[in-house]
């Protein structure tokens, strides 16, 4: 099961990507006062519930039960802290900390030309290297052949903390907004080609302020009533921020030559820039015939839309999905066709020839680039590779592609959350959708998969909300979860996953519009918009629950996956470069699916760390509850064969 890309959340949100705007809690200094909030919040849910019928829940909205039965390590990180700061003149210092972040011996000055040979002398150590932005330092270290085992980023942990629950009360959460609220400037145009060191990391902050930040950040934690829960967030966020670094340094195995036939194959032979390829031009033929449009550009939506108007068809747009409830002799081939201009445009030739160099495809991964936690990327589409082109993902010779991707991983972080012990049974060992039809919820699997999509993403109507009240029967703890979440979004409340991500407040907008559907002159409309908005933060605050949480599960799983990775021995030829030219490496992650690229000799050993590391990430997050993530692991040639 692939679970479904992130949805768009309501708009007026007030959450932002840790990446690419900032991210701040602080109270809106606009809007309505204080006391118009707190009637708007307590009169929405009159509004939305007609009364009030759930109980409020705990701040995160995780089972009480589960936070006692499903403790969180609160010991602290041990190892050494080495702090990487830069210097007036363009050096870089690195100091050693103490867990607390204060000085725990003389810093070391370095030119920019030392500083990789340092840190890979230090790494025998396993230190812990704390530093503004990962992506801005350790592609260079790795450029220079060196890889390190952990870091701990400084930006990435900020957004975190700044927006957690957990950590409201703390001096980091309340100050003024500052430059570690803000990404760095991006340059499209720079590379890390023939870029040094020092040439990016100019956007880092002196030593004092780092300092100050991490000492900050180390507070926040220390003084929150549950630490263990956001030490653990922290290192596997920063963990993730070294792996998507080292993806986009090594690379996904491309082949040109096989991506080249798959388009040929698909659209006709290559043609120049402006031009449609023979099929396409075929499909626009088809199209303009059916519609008496001899002239249609089939993709222009006016003039689609009107001439499909034109011939009786009522339509408010042309996507796919609408189009596929009409019937007309047109539908065919405008769907045949919208799909082959899709692949022409994300994945043609002109993305080949941009986004494949040395047969490698190098995306830029965002850790954190969603309010959930889940990824993103900048350019490429790497979220969105379509299965056309998937057969050009090929192992080099001597290695291969072990592929694993994690069944119904979202809900069974429901199931744990909740502490639903009959809904984790029911995925016990085998697929969770079959043990519900199993247990006699409903008739079946299609069933199963669609009731519980409805329950984690709020859909209420047609087959979903038929089905719904089963699974509520069946799983009580379960769907109680969803809806508290729910409930508290729709209250304008925020929500907290597993290891203490928060979901951002709704903006001003949302709440002025709440507080103005009970002014005295409210109309029916005002009370209308404001129940549909405060719907659809519930939708958004039931989904973040159980989405965070399994973005966490994911990135404690590839963390695991990369350190036992490298306990690996060496074998094979070279492949992605020196650091990795022998070694197993991670090379692709879509947020429940992960691809290694191995030698062929490896490949055993290396499905055997997928499936421990499923056990372990669990075992991180939800201790010793009985559920189990199963992963369906294939070893293959293309990415093609893994599906």
């Amino acid at each position: 099961m692939r679970i479904s890309s992130c949805r768009s959340w309501p708009r007026g949100s007030s959450g932002r990507s840790a990446r690419s705007t900032p991210t701040s809690i602080s109270s809106p200094t606009t809007g309505p006062s204080p006391c118009c909030r707190r009637r708007a919040r307590d009169r929405c849910h009159a509004v939305v519930g007609g009364r009030d019928h759930v109980t409020k829940s705990p701040p995160d909205c995780v089972s009480t039960d589960a936070r006692r039965s499903i403790p969180v390590s609160n010991r602290q990180n041990g190892g050494v802290y080495l702090l990487v700061s830069r210097t007036g003149n363009g050096d870089v210092l690195v100091l050693p900390l103490d867990p607390d972040g204060r000085a725990a011996g003389a810093g070391r000055r370095l030119s920019k030309r030392d500083f990789p040979a340092y840190v890979h002398g230090r790494e025998p150590e396993q230190p812990r290297w704390v530093w503004e932005d990962t992506s801005r330092i350790y592609p260079l270290l790795l450029a220079a052949g060196v890889r390190v085992h952990r870091g701990y980023d400084l930006r990435l942990c900020h957004a975190i903390l700044r927006q957690s629950s957990l950590t409201r009360s703390s001096t980091l959460a309340r100050a003024e907004e500052s430059s570690w609220d803000r990404a760095p400037a991006y340059d499209p145009d720079t590379t890390t080609a023939g870029v040094t060191l020092f040439d990016l990391i100019d956007v880092i902050d002196d030593e004092t302020g780092v300092v100050l930040e991490f000492q900050r950040q180390l507070a926040a934690i220390r003084d929150c009533a549950e630490p263990g829960r956001l030490r653990l967030l922290l290192a596997a966020e920063s963990a993730g921020a070294l792996i998507a670094a080292e993806m986009q340094y090594t690379g996904l195995p491309w082949r040109t030559d096989v991506h080249d036939a798959l388009l040929t194959r698909e659209l006709g032979p290559r043609v120049g820039p402006g031009i449609r390829p023979e099929r396409l031009e075929n499909l626009a033929d088809s199209i303009r015939a059916v519609l008496g449009e001899p002239g249609l550009n089939p993709d222009s939506q006016p003039d689609l839309m009107r001439a499909l108007r034109h011939v009786g068809l009522r339509v408010s747009s042309t996507r796919a999905w609408e189009l596929k409830e009409l019937e007309h002799p047109v539908i065919a081939p405008l769907l045949a066709y919208k799909k082959l201009a899709r692949l022409l445009s994300a994945n043609g030739w002109y993305w080949m020839d941009t986004w494949i160099v040395d047969g490698r495809f190098h995306p830029e991964y965002i850790p954190g680039g969603v309010v959930t936690g889940r990824w993103a990327t900048r350019g490429g589409g790497a979220l969105q590779l379509p299965k056309q082109v998937r057969g050009a993902v090929v192992a080099d010779a001597g290695w291969k592609l072990v592929v694993a991707d994690a069944a119904q991983l979202e809900p069974r972080i429901l199931a744990a959350l909740s502490a639903d012990t009959s809904m984790a049974a029911a995925g016990r060992g085998t697929d969770l959708y079959a043990g519900i039809v199993a247990g006699g919820v409903v008739e079946t699997r299609e069933h199963a998969k669609v009731a519980m999509l409805g329950a984690m993403y709020g859909a209420t109507s047609g087959e979903s909300g038929r089905l719904l009240p089963r699974l509520a029967k069946a799983f009580p703890r379960a769907l109680a979860l969803t809806e508290t979440a729910a409930r508290a979004g729709e209250r304008g409340e925020s929500v907290t996953t597993r290891l203490g991500r928060s979901s951002p407040r709704p903006g001003e907008t949302w709440l002025a519009m709440q507080a103005q559907a009970y002014d005295p002159g409210a109309t029916e409309a005002d009370e209308r918009r404001a129940r549909s908005q405060a719907r659809d933060w519930g939708r958004f605050t039931r989904n973040f629950i159980v989405q965070g949480s399994a973005a966490e599960w994911a990135l404690c799983w590839m963390a695991e996956i990369r350190r036992e990775l490298r306990l690996l021995p060496f074998a094979g030829q070279d492949s992605s470069g020196p650091e990795f030219a022998h070694a197993p490496h991670l090379v692709f992650f879509l947020h429940d699916e992960v691809m290694v690229h191995t030698p062929a000799a490896l490949a055993g050993a290396v499905e055997d760390v997928l499936r421990r590391a499923a056990d372990t990430a669990g075992r991180h997050l939800f201790g010793d509850f009985p559920v189990d993530f199963l992963l369906t692991v294939a070893t293959v040639d293309s990415y093609a064969q893994a599906k």
